[in-house]
């Protein structure tokens, strides 16, 4: 019995000694790369990274010593409370794709609450007004959230137009210009449903569009795609609004170079033009408002809100005719005859 009492201590002294070694090494690899150290370092999540390649990331930027551990910890977050009993620990975890900037200084409980928490880096995108799809698409490329010919695609997909009562083939004129916070991973329909969403939000404050059939709509939202790649000065949109509104009335062309330049760029894809010549006004496209009276088939841009005010709520007016006056500051004269229409395109000649 005395023997089998010492083998009994030995082997609980082993295993004593193991356990104390294993907390002891388990404390060494788990502890901070070093604690007073600031300095950060971008990580990105991506979308189906798995814990096992986050945490290999974590390892290869110098943020931890052992990516098993970090694994460990994330799949049994009990085993993280025990070594972190000070750290607030979730029941369950689960790692957020997104771009995030993480201390060295911070431990395995704080970079597993860090990533876990969906507090990342925003990606900010500006997006003009008068822009069309493919414009925005190529901005979206650029600044790393989308390909632009997959945006395209989405803006052109039926299940987008079905959801927001779009009665054209895509969703050109309803992705609101804005500057925008997008995230990494973010697919391209979510970007395109973002984007439709704040042009819902943002029209709400125009007064009687929320009257308007998804037809009427429609309609206001190429009008004003128009009117948003014509004027320059703010207080000079209603005014053309209203120019394109009673020529609408008459059945008259619009005229507009604007819809020139969408059917050279967007629909022939060339190179833009440093002015529309007389032989463009006559290329065969129902876009073109020098062969055709009434609206273009569908938008030309995404116009802004003054666009789509000036659209909305056209003032009445006489006029028919806008002619440049000051081209340096996009200044326009406006006119009622053809007569005064032609006085004043001589008067912008000579100046």
């Amino acid at each position: 019995m005395k023997t089998k009492g010492k083998v009994f201590l030995i082997i609980l002294c082993i295993l004593l000694l193991a356990l104390t070694a294993g907390i002891v090494y388990g404390h060494s690899q788990i502890s901070p790369v070093n604690n007073n150290d600031e300095e950060t370092v971008r990580i990105e999540v991506q979308k189906g990274d798995s814990t096992y390649k986050i945490a290999q990331k974590l390892e290869e930027a110098g943020l931890i010593k052992n990516q098993k551990f970090f694994y460990y910890f994330v799949r049994y977050p009990k085993l993280m409370k025990f070594f972190y009993p000070k750290e607030p620990v979730q029941e369950q975890i689960v790692l957020k794709s997104g771009i995030y900037h993480l201390q060295y200084g911070l431990n395995y409980a704080q970079l597993v609450n860090a990533l876990s928490s969906g507090q990342q880096e925003y990606i900010k995108v500006a997006i003009p007004e008068g822009k069309t799809i493919s414009q925005i698409g190529e901005i979206l490329e650029t600044a790393g959230i989308c390909q632009k010919d997959v945006f395209k695609q989405t803006c052109h997909s039926q299940k987008i137009l079905n959801k927001y009562n779009i009665p054209g083939e895509s969703a050109e004129g309803f992705l609101f210009p804005e500057t925008y916070f997008f995230t990494t991973g973010m697919t391209s329909e979510e970007v395109a449903v973002l984007m439709i969403d704040t042009f819902f939000e943002k029209i709400s404050t125009i007064e009687g569009l929320s009257e308007k059939t998804p037809q009427e709509l429609y309609n206001i939202v190429i009008l004003a795609s128009i009117v948003e790649r014509e004027y320059r000065v703010e207080e000079e949109a209603p005014l053309i609004a209203s120019v394109f509104t009673n020529r609408l009335k008459e059945n008259i062309g619009l005229y507009s170079c604007a819809t020139i330049v969408y059917i050279i760029t967007e629909i022939e894809g060339r190179p833009h033009p440093d002015r529309v010549l007389l032989e463009d006004t006559k290329i065969d496209s129902p876009y073109n408002t020098y062969k055709w009276a009434g609206l273009t088939p569908g938008p030309i841009s995404n116009p802004g809100l003054v666009a789509l005010s000036a659209a909305a709520n056209p003032p009445k007016t006489n006029y028919y005719f806008f002619q440049v006056s000051d081209s340096s500051q996009g200044k326009h004269v406006f006119t009622s005859t053809f007569d005064e229409h032609k006085a004043s395109h001589n008067l912008s000649t000579k100046n």
